[in-house]
């Protein structure tokens, strides 16, 4: 919003470094608890990069997406020409950085950007719904799961199959691990403990 390109006029390169301006801004990524963004309208700058952040994004249909930070003589802080270029591609996401130009949530959710698009009066009952299911399993390998995910995106392909590797034997020595098998083969619900 025109808000913070205000409050970013004035900064200064100095006061953005030392000052670790939009650093704080990571600390979404880096939550245990998955997050899911249901974006229906503009997420534009950081509004993108935020949505980024989350590990699930679903799109109302009339939702656009872009890094306008060209067109105010900028660019992204805070992932935009980071996490974009990984979940479209470098070709996709130079045009967007270089552009400025939104893109609509069908591109969106083409390029894989977005997990899926919904009408915009169900957009946040379908992300409900995806939370609900994913809180019915246990939350400690949820959270594996999740870390295990991320380290596809942040490291190379050997280095992501030894994290897979040592959380999948780590699962073992988890409760739920136990008692999700026992369950499945006395074909019962399992009674997590998250532990």
């Amino acid at each position: 919003p025109i808000s913070d390109i205000k409050e970013m006029q004035n900064r200064t390169m100095a006061a953005n470094y030392t000052e670790s301006f939009l650093g704080g801004w990571d600390a979404v990524s880096k939550m245990k608890k998955p997050l899911i963004a249901a974006v229906n309208g503009y997420a534009l700058g950081g509004g993108c990069e935020v949505a980024m952040m989350c590990d699930i994004i679903y799109a109302g249909e009339k939702a656009r997406f872009g890094q306008p930070e060209i067109t105010i003589g900028t660019i992204p802080g805070a992932g935009g020409t980071q996490r974009l270029t990984h979940a479209i591609g470098k070709s996709r996401a130079m045009e967007m950085n270089l552009t400025g130009v939104p893109i609509t949530a069908q591109e969106a959710a083409s390029y894989g950007l977005v997990s899926k698009v919904f009408p915009a009066d169900q957009l946040v009952a379908e992300a409900v719904k995806t939370a609900d299911k994913i809180a019915s399993h246990s939350k400690i390998i949820v959270q594996m799961a999740k870390e295990a995910t991320n380290a596809a995106y942040e490291m190379s392909l050997q280095e992501g199959l030894r994290t897979e590797k040592r959380l999948f034997y780590t699962s073992f020595a988890t409760n739920d691990r136990k008692e999700g098998m026992t369950a499945f083969v006395e074909k019962r619900a399992p009674n997590w403990s998250d532990s």
